[in-house]
């Protein structure tokens, strides 16, 4: 994970992306969730026109743990194949 992309905020990791049109960040979306229903593990995703916003915690454990680090590595992978 590239530490420019995400950032600590408190318990959450967050990051923003900019998609090149609103269909791509739909797109981006979709296999986002695809990957967060494999892990059961649901990230907030805020959608403004091709602005996606991602928060990643743990919130029956109160905090980060390793299955936010290791989505937050999945979506780096999605958003850099719709780049």
């Amino acid at each position: 994970m590239d530490a420019t992309d995400w950032a600590k905020d408190g318990e959450t990791l967050r990051r923003t992306v900019e998609a090149r049109d609103f269909p791509t960040a739909i797109a981006i979306v979709v296999a986002v969730a695809d990957a967060a229903e494999a892990m059961n593990h649901h990230p907030d995703i805020d959608i403004r026109w091709r602005t996606l916003h991602f928060a990643l915690t743990t919130h029956d454990k109160g905090g980060l743990t390793d299955k936010d680090y290791t989505l937050a590595a999945k979506i780096d992978d999605i958003v850099k194949a719709n780049a």
